[in-house]
């Protein structure tokens, strides 16, 4: 995925109130962080930050965590939150594969929206629902596992039902167009899915989850 570099990018994101700096140092402890025990989100790859942001906006009873790796997309994130106030939000700016150095299992649903689709065979270690990922999300998950995608690939998206199905998730939901779906559904948009929208493609989405 292509993004602009932006200079200087690690300095802005550090000054951040809503980063979270060695978050490793806060695993099993994120309630403390939040100074509460309501559920805990996380989004992984939530480039500019729009999804999570307004999601904290529009659900305070949740707290939400959003995780970058990029730092130059995660400035866009921490300029949008310049003249916010939401305690229910921290970013972490670190690498997706390392989720379990960060968190034990606290965490209630994860995010992939619009995840990097990585359609070469030989990249597809790197789907974030490929079967080593979803091995990694055991090990933060705190008890029902529950994973809300969203793509406008429709390669990935029918990857991601195969790879969920054979790790035995039940679909709650399945859409293949989702903002033309009759079965509405409160929908918050990431900023690449308003482009999408207005460009007239189909958002892909699904709603899986494991009970244990």
């Amino acid at each position: 995925m292509r993004y602009n570099v932006i200079k200087g990018a690690n300095t802005i994101i550090n000054k951040s109130a809503y980063l979270v700096n060695n978050p490793s140092i806060y695993k099993n402890k994120w309630r403390e962080v939040f100074s509460n025990n309501n559920p805990i989100h996380l989004e992984l790859g939530m480039g500019r930050g729009e999804f999570i942001i307004k999601m904290a906006e529009a659900y305070p009873n949740i707290n939400f965590i959003g995780l970058e790796l990029v730092d130059s997309q995660m400035v866009s994130a921490v300029n949008k939150l310049a003249n916010h106030n939401l305690p229910n939000l921290k970013l972490i700016n670190a690498d997706a594969r390392d989720i379990d150095k960060f968190f034990g299992k606290e965490i209630d649903t994860i995010y992939l929206t619009f995840s990097e689709p990585w359609p070469k065979r030989i990249d597809e270690k790197k789907r974030f629902t490929h079967e080593s990922y979803l091995k990694l999300y055991d090990k933060v998950f705190k008890k029902n596992k529950h994973i809300i995608l969203k793509t406008d690939n429709k390669g990935l998206f029918a990857y991601s039902l195969e790879s969920l199905s054979k790790y035995w998730y039940i679909f709650d939901r399945v859409s293949l167009d989702l903002h033309h779906d009759e079965n509405h559904i409160n929908n918050i948009m990431t900023d690449f899915e308003k482009k999408y929208y207005e460009e007239g493609r189909p958002i892909y989405y699904l709603d899986a989850k494991f009970m244990n």
